[in-house]
């Protein structure tokens, strides 16, 4: 759990936090080691989970088309959970990926609990989901 916190607070979006709530996140969360060439998400499927990427990296894809890589310190999923939807984007293992994964559960605890989190991350899906109408233009 210690060493997760002290992990979690190189990821942006918990760098700020005390120790105590990224404690809370790492009790949270779950280790996902995935090989490269594996999806960890599917365009259209039901999102169960947040992911956060520790190592490793990913292309994002929407209908086919990579739109966007991301590398440590990253994380997705927030859509599918927050805005209740299917999976917006594919996500697809392009390097060797460390991740800590939260379930649905868990991500509505975080929320509750973690004061600021649920506005960091309301902007954060705003902004991908404009991205994503702006792509369908």
């Amino acid at each position: 759990m210690e060493v997760l916190e002290q992990r979690l607070a190189d990821v942006p979006l918990f760098a700020g936090l005390p120790r105590e709530k990224r404690l809370l996140v790492a009790e949270l969360a779950t280790h996902l080691d995935v090989p490269e060439g594996e999806a960890l998400t599917r365009e259209g499927e039901e999102g169960r989970e947040f992911m956060i990427l520790l190592d490793g990296e990913v292309e994002v894809s929407r209908g086919g088309r990579v739109v966007a890589t991301l590398g440590p310190g990253s994380h997705f999923g927030e859509i599918a959970l927050m805005a209740n939807r299917p999976r917006t984007a594919t996500v697809i293992a392009t390097k060797p990926v460390s991740a800590e994964v939260i379930a649905r559960f868990g991500f509505a605890l975080a929320l509750v609990e973690i004061p600021g989190l649920a506005d960091h991350l309301v902007t954060e899906m705003a902004s991908r989901l404009a991205e994503l109408e702006d792509d369908t233009d």
